[in-house]
């Protein structure tokens, strides 16, 4: 028996020794043949075998082969595909630069896009940076996420806002990474403008569940942006301005074919346009000096130096910040002084930075490394403070005071990635990462003539160690037959607690005809900290917490099921899903934080969730006409022992029906065009017991309706109006000297809809010669009426 063995061991190990002896490995790396540029998601495919390989986030593919020869097509969307035929005699380099196609054969579009039948991953979409570009905005400002929120499974938070729910998760529940570094808050002004300038960014996809194992912390979807690497032949750069904002954009290489730098810079400028008008009213009516005013801006760095085929070398820097400021200086000579004067300065700012720097390498023709270090911050800081000096016959006096509120989150984090490629059916990625995550609460400094007191008015300062190790393998069975499988294992240590985690993934897809596929997945997720937030919009005081002894992680279970085909060069999908959450966290009936999280942990309940439905998706990206068309049918439901007499209840954003269009026609260079429209059901929102008959006319009475409701004592009882919106966009380019010029003309609310922001109660109940009579009504707030706007574009 135990030669038997040994003879079955050795015959084993000969076989696997004779695959990866006969195995050959092609890898390199897929780029733009005119700026340079990596190209994410190109499609490397040998025609012979059909086996294929997708470069990965740094433009970096490899395929393992078993043939001696090999006919390697390589294409990608918006591109010529290359074709190569190879004698594999040992390992082989080839790195392909793609050049850019004006007309494509919408038939024989063969890049596999992550939405595509032919890959496992499913719940997955890529969203073209020039589709984002040319989505009618409100005031005419690109926007990365008002565009993801047209996407099936995803929905806005409110008229205007950029905020994102995906699948019946919250807006704290979605993991955002720029260059695979965190960032904590990605809204402007509320949420009217989100943080993520487009004219930076290169690639995006939304992943709403089947989560790679790489990806972790966050249970309801991950959105991964990859900013502009610059281009490594010749400078080239951007300018707009447009109503709310100016944009300047530049890049080109610093060593030419070496080293490359882009950079972004977007601000408001209105507080600048109204600093003489403020200054004249306050010298005229308060008889001061004063400004004062609100701007926002993101800045964007990246350099890139390739120190040889297989090393590289990447630097990143974001900073986005929103400021509130206020400068008031008044003089007297009043009350007895000789001389006096009162300077007031308000200053309120919150945003993010990070910062990365990432070195890629080939360790062997199988084998690829990424490696970053990174550091990423939120914080949001008030400073109030006051001068004052004044001078009487006993002589000159002087009085400084400053108060200063601070709070935020700090992550310093290390990571390690492989991608390695032993077999020709195996593409298995590994690595790991670690987190030190430093929460800091309210806290408070004051200083009074240089005398500094400090205090801290919430919790302490809590630090925590987040620690993550996955591994994953894309697995070609059969040619109809693919799978992903993977874990990830996490753990989170805070306040002498450890939470340990194992999150499995699996997704797989099963060919039933070249263009249509049935694909599956499921997905466990686990998250480690919470946004204290009692508003809808938000707010710089909204606070991050970690979990702690008595509040335990988020988790979520999530499968999936859909039909994926692809003809025309348009990506047809039909999912659906079912989601069960648990640990999710409510405030309670009356709890305030006010930007303070003292006993916080009192004033929430913990309870489970539920979510379910189907979407549809139609995406065209490539022809003259692109877009997409999605319907999403869902629920969203809650249940908590200490809300709703423990009832179930839809959740705020729970919506049935949200139907997207977004289309763009682009005939010639020399103009495009953009619509979009859509319809959704209205929110919830909780009303007191009443009944309320006969609308007001400035109140939901519009095109001869009439509306009567009655009211039970539960939680979000009442469904807000439909809401549907129509915007459209024209773009006019022309060729000039040393550039092209664009003139932008958009419509926000083309036929002026008034979509209810918030309803209100109003009215008062009265007793008469009838006896008690009831005035009240309900009225709605809309705030976003038809806004046009106009835009400058000037690219060199």
């Amino acid at each position: 028996m135990d030669r038997l063995v040994k003879h079955c061991v050795v015959c084993l190990l000969m076989a696997g020794w004779g695959m990866v002896a006969v195995a050959q490995t092609v890898s390199g790396t897929v780029s733009d043949a005119k700026t340079g540029e990596t190209l994410i998601g190109a499609t490397v495919v040998e025609e012979g075998s059909g086996k294929g390989a997708v470069s990965n986030a740094q433009g970096r593919y490899t395929l393992t082969l078993g043939t001696e020869t090999a006919r390697l097509k390589v294409s990608y969307i918006g591109y010529k595909p290359q074709t190569f035929t190879l004698s594999l005699v040992g390992n082989q380099q080839l790195n392909v630069a793609l050049e850019p196609s004006v007309e494509l054969d919408e038939v024989t579009i063969t890049a596999e896009r992550i939405s595509s039948p032919r890959v496992s991953q499913m719940s997955a979409m890529e969203v073209p940076i020039e589709q984002v570009q040319l989505v009618p905005v409100i005031f005419g400002e690109a926007d990365i996420l008002k565009a993801i929120q047209l996407l099936p499974g995803v929905q806005s938070g409110g008229e205007g806002s950029s905020g994102i729910y995906v699948r019946g998760g919250g807006p704290d529940e979605n993991l955002f990474l720029l260059d695979g570094v965190p960032l904590y808050n990605v809204n402007h002004l509320g949420g009217f403008f989100s943080a993520f300038n487009s004219n930076a960014v290169k690639n995006i996809t939304l992943y709403k569940g089947s989560f790679p194992a790489r990806f972790a912390g966050r249970i309801s979807s991950v959105l991964d942006l990859t900013t502009n690497n610059g281009n490594d032949q010749e400078w080239h750069g951007s300018a707009s301005v447009g109503v709310v904002a100016a944009n300047v954009s530049v890049e080109g290489p610093i060593v030419k074919g070496r080293t490359t730098m882009s950079a972004s810079l977007r601000r408001t400028y209105l507080d600048l346009l109204l600093q003489p008008f403020i200054m004249s009213f306050s010298a005229q009516e308060l008889g001061g000096a004063a400004n004062a005013g609100y701007y926002f801006y993101d800045l964007n760095a990246k350099v890139t130096h390739r120190f040889n085929d297989r090393s590289r070398l990447y630097a990143s820097f974001y900073g986005g910040n929103d400021a509130v400021y206020l400068r008031v200086k008044e003089s007297d000579e009043d009350f007895g002084y000789q001389s006096f004067s009162d300077y007031i300065r308000l200053r309120y700012g919150w945003g993010n930075m990070a910062a990365a720097a990432r070195w890629n390498y080939v360790v062997s023709p199988q084998l690829f490394m990424n490696a970053t270090a990174s550091y990423t911050r939120y914080r949001n800081r008030l400073t109030l403070a006051e001068e004052m000096e004044w001078r009487n016959e006993d002589g000159p006096y002087s009085y400084e005071s400053e108060m200063s509120f601070n709070s935020g989150i700090q992550d310093f984090s290390l990571r390690a990635d492989f991608d390695y490629a032993p077999l020709p059916e195996h593409s298995i990625r590994f690595g790991g990462a670690w987190v030190h995550h430093l929460f800091t609460p309210e806290m408070l400094g004051v200083k009074m003539n240089d005398v500094d007191i400090d205090t801290t008015i919430g919790e302490s300062r809590t630090r925590a160690e987040e620690m993550t190790l996955y591994a994953e393998d894309d697995w070609t069975v059969a040619d109809a037959v693919k799978l992903n499988a993977g874990v990830a294992l996490a753990g989170f240590a805070v306040e002498g607690r450890f939470y340990p985690s194992v999150q499995p993934r699996f997704s797989g897809r099963l060919m039933l005809t070249d263009d249509l596929s049935l694909k599956a997945g499921y997905a466990y997720m686990t998250q480690y900290m919470h946004l204290l937030s009692t508003s809808n919009i938000s707010l710089p005081t909204d606070l991050w917490v970690p979990v702690t002894k008595r509040i335990p992680p988020m988790g979520c279970h999530q499968v999936a099921l859909g039909v994926f085909y692809t003809r025309w060069g348009i990506d047809f999908s039909v999912e659906g899903y079912y989601k069960r959450m648990h640990n999710l966290m409510e405030y309670l009936p009356g709890s305030n934080f006010l930007g303070s999280s003292a006993g916080w942990e009192n004033k929430v309940c913990l309870g489970d969730g539920r979510a379910y439905g189907v979407e549809l998706l139609a995406q065209k990206t490539v022809g003259k006409l692109t877009g997409w068309v999605g319907y999403t049918l869902s629920r969203t439901l809650r249940t908590f022992d200490q809300l709703n007499g423990g009832e179930e209840f839809p959740a705020k954003y729970d919506r049935i029906h949200d139907i997207s269009i977004t289309l763009q026609y682009k005939p010639s260079d020399g103009f495009d065009c953009g619509v979009t429209w859509v319809f959704a059901t209205g929110n919830t929102a909780t009303l007191a017991m009443q009944e309320f008959e006969g609308m007001a006319d400035d109140g939901y009475q519009q095109s001869g309706e009439a509306y009567s409701y009655g009211f039970v004592d539960s939680r979000n009882n009442f469904r807000m109006p439909l809401y549907h919106r129509m915007d459209v966009s024209v773009n006019f380019h022309k060729q000039k000297k040393h550039g092209v010029r664009t003139w932008n003309v958009s419509v926000y609310n083309l036929y002026n809809r008034e979509n209810p922001y918030l309803v209100y109660r109003s009215g008062a109940d009265s007793w008469g010669a009838l006896g008690y009579t009831s005035h009240r009504v309900l009225k709605q707030l809309s705030i976003f009426p038809i806004i046009p706007s106009v835009s400058y574009i000037y690219k060199f």
